[in-house]
């Protein structure tokens, strides 16, 4: 593989102002990149991608068309990368990222802004990708970036809707501390939960429901209309942000930005279906609230809200979530991603654990001194959560802090 050099800046006329007009640069002898600074010049290729390719919910072009218009940083820069075949000029995949600023220094990071599970490009096709290829790929990308000081990409899943991803096979990548969980689902939808989760786990639900039926009609409900939208998004953050509140942790729901790109995210997925939203109603009470990305077979579970004051003695969340699996099979779809975090729940549940994967790594004296810090701070977090007791008595304080705080300070939770 032979490489070439290029003056990056000259290239894609950074700093001074935005490229108009995709710029392709022979990286190397197996693909060209060609650099897109607004989301409309990558429109065509994003949507074929979407529909025929390989890719991810949130990936889709709406959530990040959402991203771009209501969470990107002031001042920061929209980096899609097009990467193609040298021989033969296909398209094989779309990269999309961002540059911003980052306390004196510019840092590369994923199109993300906090409202993406995963970072995994949108591919061609399934072909698989060999490490070589993806280090071939992944220096085309590089040839036509911007200069930074380093990159930071997190949450990158090791593989794509069973796709090998080929950023998880670059030599910089290195485990994180998050884990994603989630449940193939086959069969008959009404005995998804007995056949596939864990029995003690089915056993459970059969009864709370039970005891949810006692009280009134239990009904799930789908926000079908934007009336209805508005109502049931409008009680899950209400129901959110008052539990999070009671607990002690932080929610990207105190973001007003944040409520506005979920809601019309909501609006927007009436149209295609890519966006869901549930109610769960016990007579005339709604309980627990769901919102869902679906895309190519597989459900992301994302928000869940619950109140816990209509039956103290059993888990909404664990309701609602339960009975979307049975729709979600009902849709045909294959996939139940119970989204990234360790919640007790999802091992009761029989869900499938993979560690995400991470890219950060400095360019220069900056970005090496802030990349070796992020590093130091992730192992000292991974080394708190290996110890139940320590990781228990520090998530106590922080959230004591966080009521002292009004709840407004941290990291986000699922």
């Amino acid at each position: 593989m032979t490489s070439h050099a290029v003056q990056i800046a000259d290239v894609t006329g950074f700093p001074g102002g935005q490229v108009s007009h995709p710029v392709t640069v022979a990286a190397n002898d197996a693909f060209t990149a060609r650099l897109h600074t607004s989301l409309e010049t990558a429109k065509p290729l994003w949507l074929r991608f979407q529909e025929s390719g390989v890719c991810t919910g949130h990936q889709n072009y709406a959530w990040a068309e959402g991203i771009v218009a209501r969470l990107m940083p002031d001042g920061a820069d929209l980096l899609i990368v097009e990467v193609n075949d040298a021989a033969t000029g296909a398209p094989r995949m779309l990269v999309p990222l961002i540059r911003r600023q980052a306390f004196h220094h510019r840092v590369i990071e994923w199109l993300n802004c906090g409202v993406c599970d995963y970072a995994a490009p949108l591919l061609a096709d399934a072909r698989p990708w060999t490490t070589q290829s993806a280090l071939a790929a992944w220096t085309a990308v590089r040839s036509v970036l911007p200069p930074a000081d380093r990159f930071h990409i997190t949450g990158i899943p090791t593989r794509i809707n069973g796709v090998a991803n080929p950023l998880a096979s670059l030599p910089e990548i290195r485990d994180s501390i998050y884990t994603t969980f989630g449940l193939a689902i086959d069969g008959e939808p009404e005995t998804v939960l007995k056949r596939l989760c864990k029995p003690s786990f089915a056993k459970e639900f059969g009864k709370d429901w039970r005891r949810l039926e006692r009280l009134g009609s239990v009904e799930l409900v789908e926000a079908g209309t934007p009336a209805e939208v508005e109502q049931t998004f409008g009680e899950l953050v209400r129901m959110r942000l008052s539990r999070f509140r009671e607990l002690g942790r932080f929610d990207l729901l105190t973001r007003e930005p944040v409520v506005d790109f979920y809601r019309n995210a909501a609006l927007k997925g009436l149209s295609d279906g890519s966006v869901r939203l549930f109610g769960l109603r016990v007579g005339e009470a709604l309980i627990a609230v769901q919102y869902l990305l679906v895309h190519q077979g597989t459900v992301h579970a994302l928000l869940i809200a619950m109140d816990q004051s209509v039956v103290p003695n059993v888990s909404p969340g664990i309701m609602i979530m339960g009975r979307l699996m049975s729709w979600a099979r009902e849709q045909g779809c294959g996939y139940f991603d119970l989204s990234v975090g360790n919640q007790s729940y999802k091992e009761r549940m029989g869900a499938m654990g993979s560690v995400l994967v991470e890219l950060c790594y400095g360019f220069t004296v900056r970005g090496s001194a802030a990349s070796t810090a992020i590093n130091l701070r992730s192992r000292s977090e991974a080394f708190v959560r290996s110890r139940p007791g320590l990781f228990k008595t520090v998530q106590g304080a922080m959230r004591g802090v966080r009521r002292l705080r009004g709840g407004c300070q941290g990291k986000p939770e699922q």
